[in-house]
């Protein structure tokens, strides 16, 4: 199962989402990440807190929704309210589609402490939705009942 977690400038939190999801993920299942305004770089505290969690950074890059027009997602997950009112691209046609907001870490002006606390709580918030995620029976669930689940999981 492929899973594109998508935000506006793909720079922060879809990144950090498609980071911790292939961290998690099982056999079978791979996440990728893009942006429909792509910043074209990856913001280094995203990548400096990936990488005091021990998770890799390896192939993270900013690119735009188009990078999957030859190999559409199963799920499409935007994660920041910006994207989520966007219309989905058509070759995205059947993916599910869902929302799991998340406010931008990154909009965060403080001291460096309260920086840092932002962009760990943000990714320990999506690491909850992964490890719900992982623990769905995908086995027993339809169409139907997996949006509904995947739309509960942007709740938590």
């Amino acid at each position: 199962m492929r899973v594109l977690f998508m935000c506006t400038a793909n720079s922060c939190r879809s990144i950090l989402s498609e980071a911790m999801f292939n961290h998690l993920a099982p056999h079978g299942f791979e996440a990728v990440s893009s942006g429909s305004f792509p910043k074209g770089q990856v913001l280094p505290r995203s990548l400096t807190t990936l990488q005091h969690a021990g998770i890799s950074t390896d192939g993270l890059s900013s690119k735009g929704n188009d990078a999957f027009e030859d190999c559409p997602p199963d799920i499409v997950i935007t994660v920041c309210d910006k994207a989520a009112g966007e219309a989905c691209p058509v070759y995205f046609g059947p993916a599910l589609k869902s929302h799991w907001g998340l406010e931008d870490p990154s909009d965060v002006v403080a001291d460096e402490a309260s920086i840092d606390a932002a962009f760990r709580a943000t990714l320990a918030r999506i690491e909850a939705r992964c490890q719900a995620f992982f623990a769905l029976p995908f086995d027993h669930l339809d169409r139907d009942q997996l949006k509904h689940e995947l739309d509960r999981i942007g709740t938590l």
